[in-house]
């Protein structure tokens, strides 16, 4: 997703943020943190479970699926239970082939994207960035002044978590700033620029809350990582 140059750009600014401090700046870019198959699902169901009553709310005759050019009567069938048995059968018919149909257009990737619910990717992407929060050992360090900076390009979502004593000594306005940067980045197709930027912020919060007590300890990779 980014260039070798692009790797070396964000690596450099992690690198001269983290001497000013005795925190950790872990980067992390994701192509994509779910295939929200339930989604193409979704949509199929309330496709295939709606649109049949809306079409005979608008006067659609289930049983001239199977018989176009019949009037399909109690009196010309001969029997009622007929018309209903082949009604019940076109109406089963259609709801089949627009549950096929819609499920086929919205597996999509760019429409199954757009049709996912934003709380959806939300909570996707705050789960997958809470894995790698964790996978870094962050929590554990013994100063616990780590900051993961996540970011789904396929979600355009961005997540940034921080220790308890990280959020409690800077806020919100530095986290909201540093991830507002990265979607910047994102949304201009520039996500190296916007990862530098949210490191620059990020750098000058734990500058000015966590010093560097001397030189810098580095625990972990200062390469953005790619998943």
């Amino acid at each position: 997703m980014l260039s070798e140059a692009d790797h070396r750009k964000i690596e450099a600014a992690v690198q001269a943020a983290e001497a000013r401090t005795s925190g950790e700046i872990v980067c992390i870019l994701s192509h994509e943190v779910s295939n929200y198959r339930e989604t193409p699902l979704a949509w199929a169901a309330a496709a295939a479970l709606l649109l049949p009553p809306l079409a005979l709310f608008a006067g659609w005759q289930p049983g001239a699926l199977l018989n176009p050019g019949a009037d399909w009567t109690a009196s010309q069938v001969g029997a009622v239970g007929t018309v209903v048995a082949h009604a019940l059968e076109s109406y089963a018919i259609v709801q089949v082939i627009l549950f096929a149909i819609t499920a086929a257009v919205v597996a999509i990737p760019p429409v199954r994207r757009l049709l996912t619910p934003t709380p959806l990717k939300r909570h996707r992407v705050h789960r997958a960035a809470l894995q790698q929060f964790l996978a870094t050992g962050l929590h554990a360090s013994a100063d616990r002044t780590g900051v993961v900076i996540f970011a789904s390009e396929a979600d355009r979502r961005v997540e940034l978590l921080a220790d308890d004593a990280i959020h409690a000594a800077v806020g919100d306005v530095a986290w909201n700033a540093a991830v507002k940067a990265v979607q910047d980045g994102m949304k201009k197709r520039d996500p190296a620029t916007g990862f530098v930027n949210a490191i620059n912020i990020c750098g000058d919060a734990l500058a000015e809350h966590f010093p560097s007590t001397g030189p810098h300890a580095n625990t972990l990779s200062d390469r953005l990582l790619e998943i």
